[in-house]
């Protein structure tokens, strides 16, 4: 496996891999999305005999099964088992360090333990488990950063830990004592090379807020005046965390047959994901990026507000952001006291976080009510960017893949999807899990949309994933867990606010209007079932994209922002259907088996269809330049009598 990077499957001395290389296409990710240009490379999708080769390289590590599972080549990462160990174990200080740290790791987490084992067998395991949590959670406080930040992953893994001790571990993500203001105020001076009063006129006494790895104040800039966020690192936290993270693997490294068993790969992978993750915490450089890499992705979106970073002043240790006037989630009557639109707030921020998921791949993992706030003007705002979740163009096109496949019922291959994705291992057998997934999405959608619920899916998803050998990968549950969080926000500030009304009007859009060809490709699967070309589907996803366009264009950010071109405005108040229909013509000038299929849709069941190519007008007519969409077809004859010719010498050829 030496030299071998697995996530571009590409290398020039391993004769068996030298054929991926020309069955895999490597995309550097260019404009819009900056972000993962800058971070990764993202790849396109990938042959099935990836999951064989898989399976034949038996050598292959816990790092390098994370990348197959991205679809990405991460080559300036942070943590590796062997970083993490000669970090640790560099001089004899420290190992003699590492050994006190283990015992009293060892001796903490087996007292727990036996009581554990003591609770089952005397009969009461049930009865005392609001207890057991609790305790588990003082414990964890108890053990320091590493174990807190461990048990704010814990409160999103289903797979790993039971609902109950879930929700009591969720208090960690807001309960964290802060350390003192002179240690903080300290490390800020280290990190500026000058006296606290030569650059803030200004600065809070107390804490703004605390967390597992570091804490915020707020100041004001000598130079200007402006308001601005300071977040400083726990001092001498990083030796504590590579030394957690050196005892974690060794000790993960016992469990590997209980988890193969429970979750279908080594602890040891999960220990890896939970490193690296936490090291890129640890460098607020990396968080001052992805600062930039959100205003990029959000630059030309009026409703979406994101801090802007001072790179001169922030450093490893000390991150210093524009500060945010804005109106805490957890405050709906301030929202509405301001005159904001409660309806029209929320539109905007489940489409600001479905872009972040679909569109951009680069996700806010954290959004708690502390991180998410609602400006005078109705635009959303995002602070805290330490902790995201990084979906490739493969993970991405999966994910519309499994909401295709869910729209269709097909719960075999949305089952698959999990595999592509990582939940289950390679080679796993589906047939088990299929009628589960079934149960768990008809039941969900008995009630019809408006009712669907989705903390209530996730529910029953949880139990599944607890029940059967399915891992869910760091990234997804950060993704998990940001979606459950919004959604509970939704229903803080507005109790009969359902999600899925404003998700399924996006996503409906994103398959109508999306440029890229992938999205077409699933907009056709949508499209037809069984063969059978789907009429009131296709008005529906019209019908919900209006919608969604509608419900944006109302929001006075809109109005009252100049940030966005007008360009921008006029694209996002009317539904842009034109590179659509373009593509639909060529696609059935071109394709025999689609052109097959429409003219069939057309006199399905022994009748002209025209009351529904009406119907669909109708909907459209006040969408579409009909003028400027006859020029634009006349424009691409050229390339479409090219393709027609290619089509047919290539059908020519194959016959022969």
């Amino acid at each position: 496996m030496e030299g071998i990077c697995t996530s571009c499957l590409y290398t020039s001395t391993t004769p068996s891999l030298i054929e991926y290389k020309s069955r895999r296409k490597l995309l550097y990710t260019v404009g819009k999305n900056r972000s993962l240009s800058r971070r990764i490379c993202a790849v396109s999708t990938v042959s099935e005999k990836t999951d064989v080769l898989v399976k034949d390289i038996s050598r292959i590590s816990a790092l390098e099964q994370l990348d197959i599972e991205r679809g990405v080549c991460i080559p300036f990462r942070k943590y590796s088992p062997e970083s993490v160990r000669n970090k640790v174990l560099e001089s004899r200080g420290q190992i003699l360090s590492l050994f006190g740290r283990g015992i009293e790791i060892v001796w903490s987490l087996g007292l727990y333990w036996t009581t554990l084992v003591y609770d089952y067998l005397v009969g009461r395991d049930e009865e005392v488990v609001p207890f057991r949590a609790r305790q588990l959670r003082k414990l964890l406080c108890d053990l320091g950063p590493s174990f807190i930040k461990a048990g704010q992953v814990l409160a999103n893994r289903p797979d790993i830990i039971r609902e109950d001790y879930m929700n009591e571990l969720c208090i960690l993500q807001d309960d964290v004592p802060a350390f003192p203001n002179e240690v903080a105020f300290n490390i800020i001076e280290e990190e500026l090379g000058q006296p606290l009063e030569a650059v803030f006129s200004k600065i809070s006494s107390e804490t703004i807020a605390a967390a597992s790895l570091g804490q915020v104040y707020r100041a004001t800039l000598r130079a200007t005046g402006e308001d601005v966020a300071i977040k400083v690192q726990r001092p001498q936290i990083e030796p504590i965390i590579y030394r957690d993270l050196f005892l974690f693997r060794n000790l993960a490294s016992f469990l590997n047959g209980i988890s193969l068993q429970k979750l279908g790969c080594n602890a040891e992978l999960i220990v890896d994901e939970f490193g690296e993750k936490l090291l890129e915490e640890l460098d607020y450089t990396l968080e001052a990026r992805n600062i930039e890499d959100f205003l990029e992705n959000f630059k030309d979106d009026p409703t979406v507000k994101i801090p802007k970073v001072y790179r001169q002043l922030s450093g490893s240790r000390v991150l210093v952001m524009e500060w945010i006037d804005g109106i805490r989630c957890t405050d709906p009557q301030a929202i509405r006291d301001e005159g904001i639109d409660i309806d029209g707030f929320l539109t905007v921020g489940v489409s600001a976080a479905l872009r972040q998921l679909l569109e951009f791949g680069l996700f806010h993992g954290d959004p708690h009510p502390g991180n998410i706030f609602a400006m005078r003007d109705g635009r959303i705002a995002y602070v805290d960017f330490g902790n995201v979740a990084v979906l490739s163009q493969q993970n991405k096109q999966i994910l519309i893949d499994a909401v295709v496949h869910a729209v269709n019922e097909d719960y075999a291959e949305m089952a698959n999807d999990f595999t592509r994705l990582g939940f289950l291992a390679s080679g796993t057998d589906v047939a088990p899990i299929v009628p589960a997934l079934e149960a768990i999405w008809q039941n969900s959608l008995e009630k019809g949309l408006a009712d669907f619920n989705f903390r209530s899916v996730t529910g029953k998803f949880n139990q599944l994933v607890y029940n059967y050998p399915i891992r869910i990968p760091e990234r997804f549950s950060l993704v998990i867990r940001s979606l459950l969080t919004q959604e509970g926000i939704c229903l803080t500030l507005e109790p009969g606010f359902k999600f899925l009304e404003v998700a399924y009007p996006y996503v409906a859009k994103r398959l109508l209007t999306d440029p890229n060809p992938a999205l077409r490709e699933r907009l056709i699967q949508v499209l037809f079932k069984d063969g059978l070309f789907q009429w009131k589907r296709l008005e529906n996803l019209i019908s919900l994209a209006k919608e969604n366009v509608t419900k944006l264009s109302k929001n006075p950010a809109f109005q009252g922002n100049n940030r966005g071109t007008s360009k921008h405005l006029k694209n996002e108040q009317k539904l842009d259907l034109t590179d659509t229909i373009k593509d639909g013509a060529r696609l059935f000038i071109i394709d025999e088996g689609i052109r097959r299929q429409l003219l069939l849709a057309l006199t399905e069941d022994s009748k002209l269809h025209i009351q529904e190519v009406v119907d669909v007008y109708r909907l459209l007519e006040d969408q579409v330049d009909v003028p400027s969409m006859a020029l634009g077809l006349a424009q691409d004859l050229p390339s479409v009598a090219r393709d027609i010719l290619l089509s047919w010498s290539s059908s020519v050829l194959s016959d022969r």
